[in-house]
C-alpha cells in the first residue's frame, strides 16, 4: 500500500469492513497489574528454552497502558473495525467465582473509545490464555472448564454486549488442541497426542455455551474463527493419502462438523467424553458467520510403523517462506 492511499483505495467491494486484530497476551503487557490472575502463557514462557529469545508477555507492547496511542494508529490506518480479546484471567483471575472489576473496566474504556473513534470492535472471549488455576484442574481436558467458560461468557455479554456487535466466543479451538495439548508447541504444552480430543470437545462445548450465553444478553452478531488449513499428501500412493485424510479430519472437520453440521466425523464422535449428542446440539448454536483463518497448506506422509503417530508433517518445496518457515501460498490450491 502506498502512502498517499487507505484501505479503500484498493478497490474493494462496498460495504467490505478492513480490520485489524490481536490477542491480548500477545500485546497488553500488564501481567501482574489491576488484580490480574496468571494465565497459561505466562507459565509456558517462564519455562526456559519455550520461546527461542526468552520473550514473554510481561510487557509485549504495553497496550494495557497505551491502547490510546494505539486507537490512533488504527485510526490513522483507516480501520472500521478491530478485534481484540478479553483476557480471561484478567476478568477472572482464578477462572471462576467473583469479577475482577478494574480489569473488566479495561475493555469498557477501550469499547467506548473505538466506537467514539467510529471503529466497530469485535470481542474475542478466548485466544488461548486459560487462567492457570483451571489448568492445574485439568484445563480443557475436563468438562467444568467449559462450563467455567460459559460462565464468563454471561459476565463478559452482560458488560460489554450492549455496544460489541460481533463476537467469537473461542479462536482457533484446533490449534489449542493440536499444538497445545496434543503437541507440546503452544500453551500448556501437555503432549497428549490423540489423548488431547478431550480438549476439543469441551473447547467446542464452551464455544456453544458461550453463543448461548451472548444471544440471551446482546443484540449481536456471533460467529467463531478458525483456522482451516489445506492438506497436501506428500505422494499419490494410498498410505501417504490415507495420511492426509487423517490430518484434514483432525485440523478440519473435527471442528468445522459439530459446529456447522451437529456431528462429529467418524470415528471421534464415540471416542469423546460426556454426553456427547446432547452436547452437539449446544455445539451446533445458529451462527451469523464463520470465520476461517488462513495460513499456509501443510504437507503429510505416512509414518513408519513404530511412529507416535500415523503421520508427519513434510516441508512443501518451492514456494517463499515467512519466518516462522511457513510456505507462501496464497491460493492454498496444489498446482
Amino acid at each position: 500500500m502506498s502512502s498517499d492511499k487507505g484501505p479503500h483505495d484498493l478497490g474493494l467491494p462496498a460495504g467490505f469492513l478492513f480490520g485489524t486484530s490481536t490477542a491480548s497476551y500477545q500485546i497488553e503487557g500488564a501481567t501482574a497489574e489491576d488484580g490480574r490472575g496468571p494465565s497459561i502463557w505466562d507459565t509456558f514462557t517462564a519455562q526456559p528454552g519455550r520461546v527461542v529469545d526468552g520473550s514473554t508477555g510481561d510487557v509485549a507492547c504495553d497496550h494495557y497502558h497505551r491502547w490510546p496511542e494505539d486507537l490512533e494508529l488504527m485510526t490513522r490506518l483507516g480501520a472500521d473495525g478491530y478485534r481484540f480479546s478479553v483476557a480471561w484471567p484478567r476478568v477472572q483471575p482464578t477462572g471462576s467465582g467473583a469479577v475482577n472489576e478494574a480489569g473488566l473496566a479495561f475493555y469498557d474504556r477501550l469499547v467506548d473509545a473505538l466506537l467514539e473513534a467510529g471503529i466497530a470492535p469485535m470481542a474475542t472471549l478466548y485466544h488461548w490464555d486459560l487462567p492457570q488455576p483451571l489448568e492445574d484442574a485439568g484445563g480443557w481436558l475436563e468438562r467444568d472448564t467449559a462450563l467455567r467458560f460459559g460462565e464468563y461468557a454471561v459476565i463478559v455479554a452482560e458488560r460489554l454486549g450492549d455496544r460489541v456487535g460481533h463476537w467469537c466466543p473461542v479462536n482457533e479451538p484446533n490449534v489449542t488442541t493440536m499444538l497445545g495439548y496434543a503437541q507440546e508447541e503452544l500453551a500448556p504444552a501437555r503432549g497428549l497426542l490423540f489423548g488431547a480430543l478431550p480438549a476439543a470437545h469441551h473447547l467446542l462445548l464452551g464455544h456453544g455455551l458461550a453463543v448461548q450465553a451472548l444471544r440471551a444478553r446482546a443484540a449481536a452478531q456471533v460467529g467463531t474463527a478458525t483456522s482451516h488449513i489445506t492438506v497436501w499428501p506428500a505422494t499419490e500412493g494410498a498410505a501417504d493419502q490415507a495420511a492426509a485424510g487423517l490430518v484434514d479430519t483432525l485440523w478440519n472437520r473435527l471442528f468445522a462438523d459439530p459446529i456447522l453440521l451437529g456431528h462429529y466425523p467418524e470415528p471421534f464422535g464415540d471416542t469423546l467424553p460426556g454426553p456427547v449428542a446432547d452436547d452437539l446440539t449446544v455445539i451446533a448454536q445458529p451462527l451469523d458467520f464463520y470465520g476461517v483463518n488462513y495460513y499456509n497448506p501443510i504437507g503429510v506422509r505416512a509414518a513408519t510403523d513404530d511412529a507416535a503417530l500415523p503421520f508427519e508433517y513434510t516441508e512443501i518445496a518451492g514456494y517463499p517462506t515467512t519466518d516462522f518457515g511457513w510456505p507462501v501460498v496464497p491460493s492454498c490450491r496444489r498446482p
